[in-house]
């Protein structure tokens, strides 16, 4: 595959929507106000990275990761044989079991500008649990 995605880190869409989406189950706001693009320390570092600086401000508030549902819509390139590693990456950073991380590659069908390849968008969704002291 010839093209790439444009973005201050190194533009992970999917763990940037699951940063995303664990940040705001605990109303911690978004990734933009923790990892600020334009900082030249979170120039091309990889969200992996990040997603850890997550989980540890995650914990500092009392809560840990219970599971993850996120999906990745891209016209090209078809995603679907990588899911797995995306998973396996995702559960060992987030330190959960990979049944507790669900990722999904789908298409816009050819609508809009994912259908016309430029661009790709990524959904997620998260639930946090209370640490029990």
């Amino acid at each position: 595959f010839t093209q790439g995605l444009d973005g201050w880190s190194d533009a992970d869409v999917l763990t940037h929507a699951v940063m995303d989406a664990l940040l705001g189950a605990a109303a911690l706001g978004d990734i933009g106000q923790h990892f600020p693009p334009g900082e030249a320390q979170y120039k091309e570092v990889s969200s992996l990275y990040l997603l850890d600086k997550v989980i540890e401000k995650l914990e500092e508030k009392g809560y840990r990761v219970g599971n993850i549902d996120a999906t990745v819509v891209a016209e090209a390139p078809r995603l679907r044989e990588y899911v797995d590693d995306m998973r396996q990456n995702l559960s060992e950073v987030l330190g959960i079991n990979i049944g507790s991380v669900s990722v999904k590659a789908s298409t816009s069908n050819g609508l809009g500008f994912i259908g016309g390849g430029e661009g790709i968008a990524a959904y997620a969704v998260a639930l946090i649990e209370e640490e029990k002291p």
